[in-house]
């Protein structure tokens, strides 16, 4: 792993942190966003100097351009980048103020040139970061674009991203550069070991010195502590479930935090996560692409592929001036044209706000039963390659089947606590840009409530006092702060329990593999820079030539301990992470032999996952007993 881990760093606590000794002056807190990157920052010199004073948290005002040759400062910078053709820009519009000659161009200026020339738009890079089907080190975007379109990796759009971000700082504070304060960056709390090792294998090209990575609905929840200050303890109290949603650009993000008591203290614990599910705003604006699609249609104006993408762009301005503006009714909608025959000048239709609404609150929340779980609909047996977005665009069904599977979540937490049919939340939090518009946030809490009021409990309450644009970013910060023994801190630790495949031991049977167990390596909750050993059982690892390692994970099986050995399992309890394939080091031994060892998990200070397998009986040069390294990092 790349990430290095402090001794001193542990989640073992909320009230009585172990202060991390830092000579930083900032903490840095970054949302590396699927639609756009927030950075926002808090001064640990001036908060340790007036500790009775509340901590103020900032946003940087991030210089980019927005027109060629034409630069803003923005709160935001939005995460795409554009591949220009290499006689399309001069040098003069797209200087930067720190690089008169940038070779990447990002923000609200590729934004807008790829709305009108989308094959050449590198979009949703934080998905393909964590699409496990693909070699994420691969030039590949802008997907599907012809090969005259020069293209970058996953890896190499989150770097960008970063590099501007970083140069964007230096440029304010050249004296305090960012690769040296402490830089928490924010990920979706379902990315797996492998796209959490991507996201510090980017962060470590710009070496960045102190690095963090923390789930995003635990940075909500820390902005919503921050904003209220010591008035968050009078809006929930012991017992209380807060159910995080976050529905961004690219993903709907589901966590619960229980509220318990330690020697008389509230404490946080988030309990559970939900998987990674591709479905936001960027589903709701293609969406409404489509629906102006039909109704140019009707008027006998057929658009070409290239035209939707286009669009896209106009409706996701659309929407937010339509569900954010109560004095708008209507917006015009401008589809440009290559002026062929077919389609002569540019077209122009509207959107209305009874369109919208009917499009994205009726498609994207419908009212349905907390027994209505995703529908899968049938799939053609080809398809082009592209990001797993969720087949069903129904946030509100997704929120049931993830209520229903986490039903006894905080069955060990919290006194009276049981399995019941679906976990029932008593506070919600709100986080993602989606449901800034009252019509979707009142509508989703409405359902809640609903599934709620049905089980005859009572309605939960909304916790207010959050930017739900900016939040993730300050309550990254604000965790930095917390980091050095201030604040309330959230238990949390692995999001999910990690398990390894053994192979079992058995005669050759023509046409049969033999039976793979799954031996639990890293339980739930399992904290930063702590290691589990997997029993003291002795396993053979088999060295000097190539063998494939299988792992899985579950966020269900919470009380599985490191050594657990399952010989069968449900089919939704384990999930097969990617195939990690290796040729361990034989190091003087024989090809193919097999070493006995114990196995080892540590966790690493970014979350990251490392298997260490332990010979038995026999040591290296220094004494040491052998150790091999099993990463989970899937590279190529």
């Amino acid at each position: 792993m790349s990430a290095s881990m402090d001794a001193n760093e542990s989640n073992n606590t909320n009230m009585d942190v172990t202060k991390v000794e830092t000579s930083t002056r900032y903490s840095i807190g970054i949302d590396l966003g699927t639609t756009h990157c927030v950075l926002s920052y808090l001064d640990l010199t001036a908060a340790a100097e007036n500790p009775t004073e509340k901590v103020e948290v900032s946003v940087l005002s991030i210089p980019q351009l927005s027109q060629p040759g034409l630069i803003e400062e923005k709160k935001q910078l939005p995460s795409f980048i554009y591949r220009a053709h290499e006689s399309e820009l001069s040098k003069d519009d797209i200087a930067l103020p720190w690089n008169e000659d940038p070779k990447v161009i990002a923000g609200s200026i590729a934004r807008g040139l790829g709305s009108k020339t989308p094959i050449r738009l590198v979009s949703s890079a934080k998905s393909w970061l964590c699409h496990s089907g693909i070699d994420r080190h691969a030039d590949i975007l802008p997907a599907g674009s012809p090969e005259e379109v020069s293209k970058i990796s996953p890896l190499t759009a989150t770097v960008e991203y970063l590099d501007h971000l970083r140069n964007a700082w230096d440029h304010q504070f050249p004296d305090a550069p960012l690769t040296e304060q402490e830089v928490t960056i924010t990920i979706p709390a379902s990315f797996d070991p492998a796209a959490r090792e991507l996201t510090a294998e980017a962060a470590s090209h710009l070496s960045f010195d102190h690095l963090t990575l923390l789930e995003e609905p635990q940075a909500a929840v820390y902005n919503w502590i921050k904003s209220c200050g010591d008035n968050w303890r009078e809006q929930v109290t012991v017992g209380d479930i807060i159910l995080v949603v976050d529905v961004g650009g690219g993903t709907t993000d589901l966590s619960l935090v229980a509220v318990t008591e330690d020697e008389g203290n509230l404490t946080l614990n988030r309990i559970a996560v939900g998987d990674h599910i591709l479905l936001g705003g960027d589903n709701m604006d293609l969406a409404l692409a489509y629906r102006v699609k039909a109704k140019l249609a009707q008027e006998g104006k057929e658009l070409q592929p290239w035209q939707i993408q286009a669009i896209v762009h106009a409706c996701r301005d659309a929407k937010e001036q339509l569900l954010l503006d109560n004095d708008i009714n209507e917006v015009a909608i401008s589809i440009p044209s290559r002026g062929s025959k077919l389609l002569g000048n540019t077209l122009r239709t509207e959107l209305t706000r009874s369109e919208v609404q009917e499009s994205l609150v009726e498609g994207f929340f419908p009212k349905v039963s907390v027994n209505e779980h995703p529908v899968a609909a049938r799939r053609s047996a080809l398809s082009q390659k592209g990001l797993p977005y969720a087949q069903d665009p129904a946030v509100s069904r997704h929120l049931a089947a993830f209520l229903s599977r986490q039903a006894d979540a905080a069955s060990d937490l919290l006194e009276g606590a049981t399995a019941d049919d679906f976990i029932k939340p008593s506070a919600i939090l709100f986080n993602g840009g989606v449901l800034k518009a009252p019509a979707l946030a009142n509508r989703m809490l409405s359902i809640i409530n609903q599934w709620l009021s049905d089980a005859d409990v009572k309605e939960a309450r909304l916790l207010t006092d959050s930017d739900l644009d900016l939040g993730v970013a300050i309550g990254a910060s604000y965790y930095g702060y917390v980091k050095q023994g201030q604040g309330v801190r959230i238990r949390g630790g692995l999001a999910s329990t990690y398990y390894v495949g053994i192979e079992s031991s058995m005669p050759a049977i023509p046409g049969m593999e033999p039976p793979l167990e799954a031996l639990c390596i890293a339980p739930f909750g399992m904290e930063e820079g702590t290691e589990a050993q997997a029993s003291n059982t002795e396993f053979g690892l088999i060295v000097g030539e190539p063998v494939h390692f299988r792992f899985f994970g579950s966020n269900v099986r919470r009380h599985d301990e490191a050594g657990i050995q399952l010989d069968h399992w449900q089919d939704n309890e384990l999930e097969e992470l990617p195939e990690l394939q290796a040729t361990l080091p034989a190091e003087g031994r024989k090809v193919g032999e097999i070493v006995p060892v114990h196995l080892v998990a540590k966790v690493t200070e970014v979350g990251t996952l490392k298997l260490e397998a332990i010979a038995i009986g026999s040591t290296d040069d220094s004494g040491e007993p052998e150790r091999w390294h099993i990463e989970l990092d899937v590279r190529s």
